[in-house]
């Protein structure tokens, strides 16, 4: 754990909590018998407000790392599993936002989030969601694989260590226009195969309804207050990057192509039926580009102008395993923030249009 300028002590025994606050949620969660909520997706963040100066922070930490900030600065990372339970103190009084952020992938475990309290004299102010909503769908080029790091060859714990979703392109956009934002994104997973052939049974459209990547029975059958204006796909860089074995399902690359494009419009029916005010961005790297044309294509000849595709091309790629880059980060936010304005999906904040 690192800690900024302000104090950080363990929360003592004989700490009051006089009052816990309301939590604004990013992302899915597990709603827990304890009151607790699970969480395993990248990008989850947990926000509350408070007058006062003092705010205890309770959570279990998941591997992959989180971040904790205080009116906008970070005032500690954590990157070993376990639990926290600690108090910011020192702060000015006043009113003040706290926020706690997943930093990385958790394909198994996770983490929960057990509350915000504020001491003392303070009291609690009402969460604050956004009027803006953005959901960004893919694999580890959206969870921001190694996207810190300084070299390409990485052992798991390098990965873990420079993978910060939040400074992923989603994020990014989502903070360029002011949105709540939501990642379900799964390293090595495409559309209707995965990286080498693995996970066979198994693909992102299969995972993409659970609230965590591993409880393939905790489902979002009801989005209720989750109504994006926008829908960010980007899928296929797994489906296409390794040769396919002899013993998989696809003859041959074309049928493989084949299958992809046709499983791409059924999963964009399908989350058009879950969202249908939204409209989509998919996004189109140089091995699949032509594919996602086609399946934009098809879409809009069914419903004119739901889907519309963004090309990416020429990233330095000097992340870990040759993944995006920070600065590949702020060049991929570009061209997906150029496309919203052109198309002026955030004319209008909370309307869906």
């Amino acid at each position: 754990m690192t800690a900024g300028a302000l104090a950080l002590a363990a929360a003592a025994s004989s700490a009051r909590a006089d009052e816990p606050l309301p939590v604004h949620v990013g992302g899915r969660v597990i709603r827990e018998a304890d009151g607790a909520l699970g969480f395993g997706w990248p990008g989850v963040y947990f926000e509350g407000r408070f007058h006062g100066d003092r705010v205890r922070v309770r959570f279990e930490a998941p591997a992959g790392g989180m971040r904790l900030l205080l009116d906008g600065q970070e005032r500690a990372v954590f990157r070993r599993a376990g639990t926290v339970d600690l108090t910011l103190t020192g702060m000015a009084p006043g009113d003040h936002v706290i926020r706690l952020e997943k930093q990385g992938e958790s394909q198994t475990g996770g983490g929960r989030f057990i509350g915000f309290d504020v001491l003392g004299d303070g009291h609690a102010l009402p969460a604050a969601a956004k009027g803006r909503q953005i959901e960004f769908i893919g694999d580890s080029y959206t969870v921001g694989y190694g996207n810190t790091s300084r070299a390409r060859t990485c052992t798991p714990d390098e990965i873990a260590a420079t993978t910060d979703t939040q400074n992923a392109f989603g994020p990014r956009v989502a903070r360029r226009f002011d949105a709540d934002y939501r990642i379900n994104a799964y390293s090595g997973f495409g559309i209707v195969r995965n990286y080498a052939g693995g996970s066979r049974e198994l693909s992102l459209p299969a995972l993409y309804a659970r609230l965590k990547p591993d409880a393939a029975e905790a489902l979002d059958g009801e989005p209720g207050d989750w109504r994006p204006q926008v829908i960010v796909v980007n899928l296929g860089t797994n489906d296409f990057s390794t040769p396919l074995g002899a013993d998989e399902r696809w003859a041959d690359e074309a049928t493989l192509r084949a299958a992809y494009r046709e499983r791409y419009v059924a999963f964009l029916a399908e989350l058009t039926g879950r969202q249908p005010q939204a409209k989509f961005i998919l996004m189109g790297g140089d091995a699949f580009l032509e594919d996602v044309r086609q399946v934009a294509g098809a879409v809009n000849r069914v419903t004119p102008g739901l889907v519309t595709v963004v090309p990416f091309t020429g990233l330095d790629l000097q992340g870990c395993d040759w993944h995006p880059s920070l600065a590949d980060e702020a060049v991929l936010a570009d061209l997906v923030s150029a496309e919203i304005d052109a198309r002026a999906l955030f004319s209008e904040p909370g309307t869906g249009r």
